[in-house]
């Protein structure tokens, strides 16, 4: 089954640390990490979701894995810090980072975008990816290597209307992959961003089922179907693992093929929120 875990083993020793590990794909990851034998850390910025994620993942640890928890936001310098302190904590070392947290913001054309808002996504999405590189890399040097993954999304590489700042960020992460990639790879440390399209986790759960928005991203998969968190999950597993040593500086989609053709519609949703002629540009 595409939801289920497989622990075959293979991370024993590694530890992780997975940003955004409290829900959807962050959860999938680490959850598969550690069946697998890591030693893994989640972090994100509710104890409360971080402590029902940790608990179902204890269900499924494997091969002397482990997981652990803390509380940090990624958009915070000194909450990094904290945080790959307390991942080094497991084992000594750091052998590989997902940096899962981000988010999207206000939809509608770019005319009609808040600074601010726009701002706080790209601090989300980039800035905390950047603060995470920024203080794990080290870590994986001195551990004779190491394996960085950036989450991405379909949305980073195909056009998505009215996704203001989210579409930007994601191109942004995967930029900032292949330059780290480039800086770091003699010293034996991999960046690589996985592209998930239309994944079944909460933040998609809200889009009816019987909607156009829906129905779009459905025509739009030649597979015709929604991707679960642990199709990423397997992917992340595999290039934190040792079976990917000889790949870095890459972006993997994960989407069924949603790339093959275009982006979801949203016009429905932009028209509710601000109208149809502010959506065509008539209208401030």
């Amino acid at each position: 089954m595409g939801n289920a875990i497989r622990s075959t083993g293979g991370l024993e020793g590694k530890a992780v640390l997975v940003t955004g590990g409290g829900t959807g794909i962050g959860h999938a990851c680490a959850a598969q990490l550690a069946a697998d034998g890591a030693a893994v850390t989640i972090c994100g910025r509710t104890e409360a979701k971080l402590t029902d994620s940790s608990k179902r993942i204890e269900s499924v640890v494997g091969h002397g894995g482990s997981i652990r928890q803390i509380v940090a936001d990624v958009t915070h310098e000194d909450s990094v810090r904290e945080a790959i302190a307390f991942a080094l904590e497991a084992t000594g070392r750091l052998d590989g980072c997902v940096a899962n947290a981000g988010g999207g913001g206000g939809i509608g054309p770019y005319h009609t975008q808040d600074m601010d808002e726009f701002l706080r996504v790209l601090h989300l999405n980039v800035l905390g990816t950047m603060l995470c590189v920024k203080h794990s890399v080290r870590h994986m040097v001195e551990a004779g290597g190491g394996s960085f993954v950036g989450m991405s999304s379909i949305a980073g590489h195909q056009t998505h209307p009215y996704f203001g700042a989210y579409t930007v960020s994601k191109a942004g992460i995967e930029e900032m992959m292949c330059n780290a990639a480039d800086e770091y790879g003699a010293r034996g440390v991999r960046f690589n961003s996985i592209r998930p399209g239309f994944i079944a986790t909460e933040m998609m759960g809200g889009i009816p089922r019987d909607g156009s928005i829906y129905n779009s991203y459905i025509e739009n998969t030649p597979m015709a179907d929604v991707g679960q968190p642990t199709d990423v999950a397997n992917l992340c597993r595999f290039l934190i693992g040792d079976e990917s040593r000889w790949i870095t500086g890459q972006r993997i989609n994960v989407d069924g093929g949603h790339h093959l053709r275009r982006g979801p519609d949203f016009s429905e949703v932009v028209d509710a929120i601000h109208g149809k002629d502010v959506r065509e540009g008539k209208a401030p």
